[in-house]
This record gives structure tokens, sequence and C-alpha cells, in this order.
């Protein structure tokens, strides 16, 4: 029996921690449910789930739906798009079967890339090869969690560029039924002999193709979209982002446009040690300024009433009412306390 794979390649770098890979979770589990109960996608959908950050990892080896249960998705540091690429074609050329004079091969595996963001990396070599390689026998289609991804790079890579507008828990649930049905109406392609890549309609509201003909700005190395913040509990030892989303305020005064930058709080999220194995051990530091940062939180592991306290050897971790206090990431114990002035604050790359 011929094979329709399904390949998710799936940003999980810190942006995405939260609610938007609660719900990345959620939907992939109710994708497989679904799928399971069609005859056409359990005759010929394989599915397998890659992850990258700054490093890339096969969550979920290609294997057919019956077999296949949904992972705990991790976070991990960075977006790097490069290596989720390259790892994405290694797994091709490692378990799709071509087409010989002895047997039929696959069918044209089918790409679902999801990412939030702006990639921190130089990609253009990967894009090139994906180009060369694979553009022509696999179809990919990209889709943009929210308004920061970048789309320029995503349409190198495909013509189907979506924008998925992640807005409320509803529109995640239309989203995954939309993969969902994408999938269903590919595999009975597949089954009438077909091309075997049929998306399901469009609706317009929750998701939307991108007009590629606009030229869009470059973009930092460092998604700015959002400022993460890693830290790790001071009692369990055990690491934790601080995100914080960009705003901007607007004011006139005397005819001058005083236009400021700044990111409120979303919250504080346990992660795992997973975290810095997805990480890029060559990832440059990048700073956010103390003032730019609106609201602090306690620590999501421990409860301690300050989650963001910063040591001297420049890494973030709670602190609670004790008169002194032991830095979970190098030892130092010290004294803390509030300054006057504005600092600048290590931050991830998004």
């Amino acid at each position: 029996m011929r094979r329709l794979p399904i390949y998710f390649l799936i940003d999980v770098s810190e942006s995405m921690v939260g609610e938007p890979i609660q719900q990345v979770e959620e939907g992939l589990s109710t994708i497989i449910q679904s799928l399971k109960t069609d005859p056409y996608a359990l005759e010929t959908v394989w599915v397998s789930i890659i992850v990258f950050a700054g490093q890339p990892k096969t969550l979920v080896p290609l294997q057919e739906l019956v077999s296949f249960y949904p992972p705990r998705f991790p976070i991990g540091s960075g977006t790097s798009l490069s290596k989720g690429l390259g790892h994405l074609m290694h797994e091709l050329r490692k378990n799709i079967v071509k087409t010989t004079y002895e047997q039929k091969g696959d069918w044209k595996p089918i790409v679902f890339l999801f990412t939030d963001g702006v990639p921190t990396d130089d990609n253009k070599t990967a894009i090139s090869e994906w180009k060369q390689n694979w553009q022509r026998t696999a179809n990919m289609v990209a889709i943009s969690f929210g308004d920061e991804a970048d789309t320029a790079i995503l349409s190198e890579l495909t013509d189907t560029v979506l924008h998925f507008k992640n807005t409320t828990a509803q529109s995640y649930k239309e989203f995954f039924k939309w993969v969902t049905d994408s999938i269903k109406t590919s595999s009975v392609s597949v089954e009438n002999n077909s091309n075997g890549f049929e998306l399901a309609k469009i609706d317009g509201d929750t998701i939307s193709k991108i007009d590629l003909t606009k030229n869009e700005p470059l973009k930092p190395a460092v998604d700015d979209n959002y400022a993460v913040l890693a830290a790790k509990c001071q009692n369990t030892k055990r690491p934790y982002l601080i995100k914080y989303r960009r705003t901007f305020s607007s004011s006139i005064y005397a005819g001058v446009d005083l236009t400021s930058k700044s990111y409120n709080l979303v919250g504080a999220f346990q992660v795992d040690s997973s975290y810095f194995d997805l990480a890029d051990d060559s990832q440059n530091k990048n700073h956010v300024n103390s003032e730019e940062l609106l609201g602090a939180p306690a620590c999501p592991c421990c409860g301690n009433q300050y989650g963001l306290a910063v040591c001297s050897c420049e890494k973030i971790h709670c602190i609670g009412f004790e008169a002194k206090n032991t830095c979970p990431w190098c030892g130092n114990v010290g004294e803390y306390g509030v300054g006057g002035g504005s600092f600048d604050v290590n931050r991830t790359q998004g």
C-alpha cells in the first residue's frame, strides 16, 4: 500500500511558550483522533512530528496512524529555521520510499510548517537546498501563527503561505479542524489516483492566504515581537521562562511624535530541562532594558513572590523574603535589594 507521509515541522521557540504550545498539543491530539476514524486516512496516512528551536528534534518518527500517539511538546531557545529544514530533509531522505521499476513509491509528502516568529539564524543555504531537492517532490504548507512570523522567508519555501489568526480557543479548534480536513481530502485524492494534495476550503475568518507579492522589510535576527527571559527557580532549580509581548504607546507633544516601545508581561511558565537541549550554544547575548519591561511575575515553580531577580553573573532567578539568597545558576550567595535607575537584562532570541 502506497503511503501518504504527513510531516509537521513545528516552531517550539520561547515565543510559543504558554497558550500557543498548549493549543498545538491539544490540536495535534484532535487531528490524530479524527484521522483514526477516517477509513481513507487509515489506509494511507503516516505521520511524523519534528520540532525546532535553536536545535531540531524528531519527536515522533514517521509511523502509521494506528500506532501514533501525540507527544508532549518541549520549548527551546532560538528559532533556527535552517536546522529545522535540514533535519526535515534528512528525515525525508531516510524515510520516503521512491518509485522504481519494481514498486510504486510513496505519494508526495505533505509538510505543515507552523511558526509564530522570526528565524534567528542564516537560512539561505537550507532554503536553497529545499528549493533544489524537495520543492518539486514535496508539498509544503507554511502557516504563520499570529502577525509576527517572517512571511517573506516562508514565501521562499512555498507558494502556499497562510495566516492563522490565533486569537481565541475557538479559532484554534477551527484551524486544527481545517488541517484535519485537508489531510482527509488529500488521502481521498490519492485513493482516487489523483495528485494527493488537496487543501480544505479556507474560510478567511480564521485562516487566510497571504499576498506574497507585497514586499516586507527585513526582520532582525532577534524576534523582537516578544522579550523572553530565561530564569531558574532558586528552590527547585527548575528552569522557567518569563514572556513579554511588545506594545507601542503613542503621544504627540508640541508637534513631536513621542511613540515608545515597551513589553507587557504575558506570564511566567515552567519548562523542563529539554529547553537547554534544544538551545543553540552559539547564540550571542541580547539585552532588553528593565525600563521597557512592564510587570514582573512570581516564580511559577515555587511561588516565590519575585521571579525576576538578576545575579552578578547576569542570570535571572527567583527570590523570597530570606535575608540571603543563592543563585541557582552560579551558586553565588548574597543580599538583594531594589536599586534606582535602569539596567540591561539578558533576553533570549525568542
